[in-house]
């Protein structure tokens, strides 16, 4: 049976610590409270696809210690297919300590990579990623994300990538293969020199591509695809922030999820924008991950 997104790539665990405000150097702050949540660029971007009604299915590289099994079984709990999941005893997820300043819902993120190898090199099979409606990759383990990418690309497949390090050695080679390519403004921003984020999505347009989406938080995104000359504007969608951790991945996830029901470009992005808005209006992590039913609610309601 096909999926409907396919994921290889970048798994955390994230323990967030919410503070009053965000400390200064040299100083002390008590913490509020603390959480820990799944993260990771291709977890949550599959766990909104998920919770937006799409098959999903995880074919990364964990491993069996104790926060591979936490991230497991949040993707599972969050209707993630995992039997797919490529087992490495020394493999772990991300590590992630995050700190939220609960005035302005910013957040600082501090990580570490140790033992994160991402999408293998030979796995999952062709016919398998030939399977899916999506596939969704990211840099981790960019050698096996750029194989299941050309494979992908050779039958058709859509690929969908949240990118975020451009000093990978063929990082170049990976871009070039994505043909749905979703950044935030500062990472277009770096890769382009384009500080704007219109100039940017033009920068990144080329005719092998079907979409380019630069996301800029509160201002909306700006995209370009085949039926346009010159980039367009999706506003934002306006909530009071509490916490913008991981709404660029829900914001991917849900573009994802709405690509592999062949929406048009349109549809994709307010469905992804309002499920960021979402997502950015609770003090929670993959939990607050929003339901299909609560994004159309949220449609619903005039802004």
């Amino acid at each position: 049976m096909a999926v409907d997104v396919l994921g290889l790539g970048c798994c955390a665990v994230d323990d967030i610590l919410y503070v009053d405000h965000y400390p200064a150097a040299d100083s002390k702050i008590e913490v509020c409270r603390r959480e820990r949540r799944c993260g990771g660029l291709t977890a949550v971007a599959l766990m909104s696809a998920a919770q937006f009604g799409a098959s999903c299915q995880f074919a990364g590289t964990l491993g069996g210690d104790e926060l591979s099994r936490f991230v497991l079984g949040a993707m599972r709990d969050q209707g993630v297919d995992t039997s797919t999941t490529i087992v490495r005893a020394e493999a772990r997820p991300v590590h992630s300590t995050i700190i939220v300043d609960e005035r302005t819902g910013a957040r600082t993120i501090l990580y570490g990579t140790h033992g994160v190898f991402g999408a293998d090199e030979t796995q999952p099979s062709a016919e398998l990623i030939r399977s899916a409606r999506v596939l969704f990759i990211d840099q981790y383990g960019i050698t096996g994300a750029i194989r299941a990418a050309r494979i992908a690309r050779g039958a058709g497949i859509p690929v969908v990538a949240d990118l975020e390090a451009e000093h990978l050695p063929r990082f170049a080679e990976l871009l070039n293969l994505v043909d749905h390519l979703i950044l935030s403004r500062d990472f277009a921003a770096r890769i382009t020199g384009q500080s704007d984020p219109a100039n940017a999505a033009h920068r990144l347009w080329n005719e092998e591509r079907a979409a380019v989406v630069v996301t800029a938080g509160k201002e909306g995104c700006f995209y370009i695809d085949r039926n346009s000359h010159k980039p367009q504007h999706c506003p934002a969608f306006s909530v009071a922030t509490v916490d913008t951790t991981g709404c660029g991945d829900v914001f991917h996830g849900v573009y994802a999820a709405a690509l592999s029901r062949d929406l048009p470009l349109l549809e994709r992005l307010r469905l992804a924008s309002a499920a960021a808005a979402l997502k950015a209006a609770r003090a929670v992590g993959h939990s607050g991950i929003p339901t299909a039913g609560e994004i159309t609610r949220f449609l619903n309601v005039p802004h």
